[in-house]
């Protein structure tokens, strides 16, 4: 059987709406549901109670700690996890995974898909041993395997990429990682704050995993480069603020026949 686990925020409207989905569309898929969740002060504990998903607490959030207590919570052999803000799309999503990982008893991991990468990636057969980082797994959308992850726990000391690293290492060790053509949607609109939290986790994610190092001519580009696009994509939607309300006032004296 399959456990699913939830890792959440503050969520709550999100949240609701995978757990909707989950309950409604696959209830006979999955034993279980847990949600994850890191010290919300919305409506987050009501909405699991709602759909009668396990609620458990973590006060002190990282991404491979987060991804360890999801994988230690979990009592079925198969783990999809999930971000709040994902949510699975096709009718047969986890029977696809149950079957890959019936049939393949060295399979550590799945990725599913929901993006260009996933679809070019598995389309083209890139293996995640040639290119770990879009075919390896991806944490608000993939399954793993529990009984590899007692032997591999994941790493807490990564700032990010938890699930790359992860992937790289049972690679490694003669493990399996694969795609499975389970479609799911990633929706979610990040404020400022957190898009350059992300972008620090990115930055020291990218240079422990993938070695890429900053240079101080990279700074300064990259400075002088986010400057002049925010310059030009004011001046843009100035443009088509106006070219809007221009065409508006037009339309009013030119009105085309009603059908």
């Amino acid at each position: 059987m399959i456990s699913v686990v939830i890792r959440s925020k503050n969520q709550s409207k999100a949240l609701s709406f995978l757990l909707k989905n989950l309950t409604e569309r696959y209830a006979g898929d999955i034993a279980e549901i847990i949600v994850v969740d890191n010290c919300s002060t919305d409506d987050s504990q009501k909405v699991c109670e709602q759909y009668d998903a396990r609620f458990v607490t973590i006060e002190r959030f990282s991404f491979g700690g987060s991804a360890n207590v999801c994988a230690r919570e979990a009592k079925h052999p198969i783990v999809v996890i999930f971000s709040a803000h994902s949510y699975p799309v096709s009718h047969d999503f986890f029977q696809l995974i149950k079957d890959k990982f019936d049939h393949n008893p060295n399979l550590a991991g799945l990725r599913c898909l929901h993006q260009p990468n996933d679809y070019r990636n598995f389309i083209n057969k890139i293996p995640a041993t040639v290119d770990p980082n879009k075919s390896g797994l991806i944490f608000s959308g993939s399954a793993f395997s529990k009984k590899v992850w007692e032997k591999y726990p994941f790493r807490e000391d990564v700032a990010t990429f938890e699930d790359k690293e992860w992937t790289t290492r049972v690679l490694q060790e003669g493990y399996d990682i694969d795609f499975v053509p389970s479609i799911f949607a990633y929706e979610i609109t990040r404020t400022p704050k957190q898009l350059f939290f992300r972008f620090k986790n990115d930055a020291v994610g990218n240079y422990q995993l993938w070695h890429q190092d900053i240079s101080w001519s990279q700074i300064f580009k990259g400075f002088i480069g986010g400057l002049w696009r925010s310059l030009v994509l004011f001046l843009i939607e100035v443009k088509y603020v106006f070219l809007r309300f221009w065409y508006l006032i037009w339309f009013m004296f030119n009105k085309p026949k009603k059908f």
